[in-house]
């Protein structure tokens, strides 16, 4: 079996898990069996299983497979990954300070900051590392692995939406129709960043920069790669 089929074959596993056992269908029936707490902890071993795996055989396997595409290293590159990545901790550090009640473990009902850029801004914030990351790493495993992170994002972010919708109640209602699905494309944005305040910020390009520094270190690879 190919490294690139491998890791497809564990992010279909992640997904399946990750989205089934949280279903209005299988759930309930869990939880009704062994409690919330135990499926809690059966929930995250699970993930546990296969995410590991699946990150250990892509940095085995890292850049395998035919290149699909190879952008030019230079500055404009390394400063669209350096901003790109502002964003995307700047949407996490938001989402973990005010948590969005889209999530599993909810926050409250009312948006603000953060929320009116997206209601899933750790998540979004994941799906613009993601494609960032494919923009110098064309090969095929690089794309399997990088864009697993986008559709998985996706999915359960959706999954999520529909699960709250379904037993949420008004409240999550009208936080759903006054935030955007997709980070900065709902008419409220630009309060949103206002609403910021000036930590959130902070602390994102502060991420950048130690993430930035010590990336060689940590990844064995320039920033981005």
């Amino acid at each position: 079996m190919s490294p690139t089929l491998e890791i497809a074959l564990l992010w279909l596993a992640f997904i399946a898990t990750h989205i089934g056992l949280s279903s209005d269908r299988m759930r309930p029936r869990l939880v009704g069996v062994i409690g919330a707490g135990p499926f809690m902890l059966l929930y995250s071993l699970v993930a546990l299983v296969i995410f590991i795996p699946l990150v250990r055989n892509y940095f085995t396997y890292k850049h395998v497979g035919p290149w699909l595409w190879q952008l030019p290293r230079g500055p404009v590159l390394e400063w669209t990954l350096i901003l790109g990545m502002g964003v995307a901790f700047i949407l996490l550090v938001g989402g973990l300070i005010r948590p969005s009640p889209a999530m599993m473990i909810p926050g409250g009902n009312e948006a603000r900051g953060v929320q009116r850029i997206t209601r899933h801004p750790i998540t979004m914030a994941v799906v613009v590392f993601a494609l960032l990351h494919l923009l110098p790493n064309g090969a095929a495993s690089d794309l399997v692995f990088f864009g697993g992170f986008i559709v998985f994002g996706l999915l359960g972010a959706r999954h999520q939406d529909q699960r709250k919708l379904a037993s949420g109640g008004e409240s999550f209602r009208r936080f759903y129709d006054e935030t955007p699905f997709l980070p900065f494309t709902g008419r409220e944005t630009l309060r949103g960043l206002r609403e910021l305040g000036l930590v959130v910020p902070a602390l994102g390009i502060m991420f950048t920069i130690v993430v930035r520094y010590f990336h060689a270190t940590w990844m064995g690879g320039t920033f981005g790669s």
